[in-house]
C-alpha cells in the first residue's frame, strides 16, 4: 500500500513537471532568438574591437546593458501578448503613415548595412578554413533563402535556437587566452586597470556607443513583437514569455562578456591593433593558440548565418505591419508575397554588395552599430508610450521602474549620443 501511495506521489510529480515543462516550451524561443541575435558577426566585430582597444574596462558597461536589454524587450513581448499586434502595426495605428514611413526607411537603411556586415563576415573568415569566400558567401545565401521561403515558423525557431548553441565557442576561446579572471570579473562593478588618458575616454565613448548598439537594436525590439506574435503566444502565458526576456538578456551579454575577455587578455594586453571581428580570430592565435582562434572563426560564421535571416526577417516583418499587409512564416509566399519579396530582396542587395566591393566592410560595423543606438531612443518612445497606455495594456501596463529606468536611458543614450558626435568631429 505504502509502495503505492509512493509510486502515485511520483507520477504526480513527474507529471506536474512535465506540464510545467510544456508550458515553458511553448512560449520559448522569441526572446532567446532575438537576444541572441545581437551577438551578430557586427556585435563580435564590435565586442572584439572594444576588448583589443579599451580592454576589461568595458566590461562594466554589460551588467546595465543587460538590464535595459531585458526590460525593454520584455515590454515588447508584453505588447504584443497581450494586444495582439505587433509593436509596427500599433506605431501606424496610434502615430500615423509618416512615423510609419520614416520609421520604415531608418530601419531599412540600418538593417542593409548590418546585412552586408553579416555576409561580409561569411566573406573574411571563411578563407581561415580555405573555403574561397565568394561561394561561401553564395552558399550561405541559398541557405538562409531556402530556410525561410521552404519552412515554417517551427522550422524557423529550431535551427535558430540550435545556431544559438554554438556561441559557447567563445568560452572555451576565452578560456584559452588564460585571462585575468579577477580582473575582468571586478570590472564589471566598476571600471578600473587601465590609465584613463583623454584619448582613452574619448575612445570609451565611442565604442561604448557601438556596444550598446550592437545589444540593443532598433530592429530587435521590432523582431522581438513580430515573432512573438507569429508564434501566437496566449495572453495567459504573459508571465513565462515575461521572464524568457530576461533569461534572454542575460545569455546575451553572458556570452558577449567572453567575448571582450577573449580580446582583451590576448591583443590589449599585447597593444595589437584590431580594427575588424575577423583580425581577432587571426590575431588571438599566436596568444590563445590555434583552437581557440578556430573557434573564434566559427562563432563569427555562425554569428553571421543568425544575424542574416533574423535581421532581414526584422525588416520583412516590419514592413508587413507598418503598411497593413500580411507576413508570417506559416503563410505561403501566394498569401505573404511582399513579405517575402522583401526578404528576398535584402538578401540580394547585402549579396552584390559584398562580392563586388573589394573594401574590408567588417570596418562598417562599428558605425552601423552606433547609428542603431542613436535611433533607439525614438523606438524607445514609442514602445513605452504604448506599454505605458492603461486603455491599451488595462493591467499589464509598465510598473514605475520599468517605465522611469527606460526614460532615464533614453536620455543618457541622447546625451551620449551627442557627445560622441562631438568627440568625433572635434577631434579631441
Amino acid at each position: 500500500m505504502e509502495n503505492q501511495v509512493f509510486i502515485n506521489r511520483n507520477r504526480r510529480f513527474f507529471s506536474s513537471v512535465w506540464k510545467r515543462l510544456l508550458l515553458i516550451l511553448a512560449v520559448f524561443g522569441p526572446a532567446t532568438i532575438t537576444a541572441m541575435a545581437d551577438n551578430d558577426a557586427g556585435g563580435v566585430a564590435t565586442y572584439s574591437i572594444a576588448g583589443a582597444k579599451l580592454g576589461y574596462p568595458i566590461l562594466f558597461l554589460l551588467p546595465i546593458i543587460t538590464l535595459l536589454l531585458g526590460i525593454t524587450q520584455e515590454m515588447g513581448m508584453r505588447l504584443t501578448v497581450i494586444t495582439r499586434r505587433g509593436l509596427a502595426d500599433l506605431i501606424r495605428e496610434r502615430y500615423g503613415v509618416r512615423a510609419s514611413m520614416f520609421m520604415f526607411g531608418a530601419l531599412l537603411f540600418a538593417n542593409i548595412g548590418t546585412l552586408i556586415t553579416e555576409l561580409s563576415a561569411v566573406k573574411t573568415t571563411s578563407t581561415m578554413f580555405g573555403v574561397p569566400p565568394i561561394p561561401a558567401v553564395i552558399v550561405i545565401v541559398v541557405i538562409a533563402f531556402v530556410l525561410i521561403t521552404r519552412g515554417n515558423y517551427k522550422i524557423t525557431q529550431s535551427i535558430m535556437l540550435l545556431a544559438c548553441g554554438f556561441f559557447l565557442v567563445y568560452i572555451f576561446s576565452a578560456i584559452k587566452a588564460k585571462p585575468d579572471w579577477s580582473l575582468a570579473l571586478s570590472n564589471l562593478a566598476y571600471p578600473h586597470g587601465v590609465v584613463f588618458t583623454q584619448t582613452y575616454i574619448k575612445d570609451y565613448l565611442i565604442i561604448g556607443m557601438g556596444v550598446l548598439g550592437t545589444t540593443i537594436t532598433p530592429w530587435g525590439q521590432f523582431f522581438i513583437s513580430s515573432f512573438a506574435y507569429d508564434k501566437k503566444i496566449e495572453k495567459g502565458q504573459v508571465a513565462l514569455s515575461q521572464l524568457e526576456t530576461y533569461w534572454g538578456a542575460f545569455l546575451t551579454d553572458f556570452f558577449s562578456f567572453f567575448m571582450i575577455v577573449a580580446t582583451a587578455a590576448t591583443l590589449f594586453a599585447n597593444h595589437i591593433i584590431l580594427d575588424s571581428g575577423e583580425r581577432a580570430a587571426l590575431a588571438i592565435a599566436p596568444f590563445a593558440g590555434k583552437i581557440a582562434s578556430q573557434l573564434f572563426a566559427v562563432g563569427i560564421l555562425n554569428a553571421g548565418f543568425m544575424g542574416l535571416v533574423i535581421v532581414s526577417l526584422s525588416t520583412a516583418y516590419a514592413f508587413a505591419e507598418f503598411f497593413g499587409l500580411s507576413g508570417s512564416l506559416d503563410d505561403t509566399f501566394k498569401e505573404s508575397k511582399t513579405f517575402y519579396i522583401l526578404y528576398i530582396a535584402q538578401l540580394l542587395i547585402a549579396t552584390l554588395f559584398v562580392i563586388l566591393s573589394n573594401v574590408s566592410l567588417f570596418q562598417i560595423a562599428l558605425v552601423t552599430q552606433i547609428i542603431n543606438a542613436v535611433a533607439l531612443p525614438l523606438v524607445f518612445y514609442y514602445l513605452i508610450s504604448l506599454t505605458s497606455d492603461h486603455d491599451l495594456m488595462g493591467s499589464y501596463v509598465n510598473n514605475a521602474f520599468q517605465r522611469n529606468f527606460a526614460v532615464i536611458s533614453s536620455i543618457a543614450i541622447v546625451i551620449a549620443s551627442i557627445f560622441t558626435v562631438v568627440a568625433v568631429t572635434a577631434g579631441l
